[in-house]
């Protein structure tokens, strides 16, 4: 089979196709064939070395897949040759014709979802999912402020927000951007680039500001972020590219909460919760995700710089 393999870490230019040895399904274990792949920003950190979680040399990179599965290994009883899956989470990485995965990391892919809807769930929803309501608790009535809302995550959060009957506002750099906000739900949509949003969100909320703030690049606006969170408030943080400074009196006037997170440290009970969940969100359509561009597996390389690009569109899938 054909798989992207990294030998050494570096920049994009590390990622090269090769041909490998056909993967065989252990106890316990589902083989997908995977028709289509989720890049995430996150595989960008790994490749260069300088991620938390570090790969051992020679690695297939890709966290997410959707396909139909070839094959299951002993005990499998959830999921059988032929059913269309999504994967979130492998053992032998998704850039790839195959990947192999735990039982438990295969979840249906209604009829009504393409495969590269289905390689967006993942990372992507799941995180949002998790921030939503296993971090900052949202309830009906919240107001929510998404940065960075035209993103995987920040589409994902905006649709799972506004099902929850929460008041939405997302924020994006670009007009394209934007429009994709405000079709997928947002209430109110503004230009993060602009460098007016705290000023917005308190005229929005009639000053009481944001209840939930889903955070994707905390080094950036984290302290602008507790100026405008409501009393009893919750910021999550999902993405970070260094340090900031904040005032710590800016939360404690507040009553706030900076919730930090990564999806990696989901306990297996939660993971299942948030995966049943999303699988019901894509069979009534409450999830729909947005391929923002589809590029062959060969072209991972290209995939790693688009996905770091400012004015993020949808989610990025390669497609062996």
């Amino acid at each position: 089979m054909k798989a992207i393999r990294v030998q050494q870490f570096g920049g994009p230019e590390v990622l090269k196709i090769e041909t490998i040895p056909d993967l065989q399904p252990g106890a316990g274990q589902v083989l997908v064939k995977v028709h289509a792949a989720g890049v995430n920003p996150f595989e960008t950190y790994q490749r260069t070395g300088t991620y938390a979680i570090k790969p051992q040399l020679p690695y297939t990179p890709g966290a997410d897949a959707a396909g139909t599965v070839i094959s299951v290994g002993a005990g499998v009883q959830r999921v059988r040759a032929g059913d269309r899956v999504y994967v979130a989470g492998n053992l032998t990485g998704s850039y790839a014709e195959q990947t192999l995965c735990l039982e438990s990391q295969a979840h249906p892919l209604p009829k009504n979802v393409s495969f590269q809807q289905g390689a967006a769930m993942g990372v992507t929803y799941g995180t949002a999912y998790r921030a939503l309501f296993q971090k900052a608790h949202s309830l009906p009535n919240e107001t929510i402020l998404v940065h960075g809302a035209s993103g995987g995550v920040g589409v994902a959060a905006i649709q799972l927000a506004r099902a929850h009957g929460m008041t939405v506002i997302g924020t994006a750099g670009s007009e394209q951007g934007r429009a994709l906000v405000r079709d997928n739900g947002a209430h109110h949509v503004l230009d993060h680039s602009k460098g007016s949003v705290a000023e917005e969100v308190k005229k929005l909320t009639a000053g009481r500001g944001a209840n939930v703030i889903l955070e994707m690049l905390a080094n950036k606006n984290l302290a602008q972020d507790l100026s405008m969170l409501a009393v009893r408030g919750r910021i999550v943080v999902i993405g970070s590219r260094g340090n900031i400074e904040i005032n710590p009196r800016d939360a404690m006037t507040r009553d706030g909460m900076i919730l930090g997170m990564t999806l990696w440290n989901t306990p297996e009970e939660d993971l299942s919760r948030i995966h049943a969940a999303l699988v019901s969100a894509l069979e009534s359509g409450v999830a729909r995700p947005v391929i923002g561009k589809e590029l062959p597996l060969a072209e991972a390389s290209r995939a790693h710089e688009e996905i770091m690009k400012p004015g993020s569109y949808g989610k990025i899938v390669l497609v062996p």
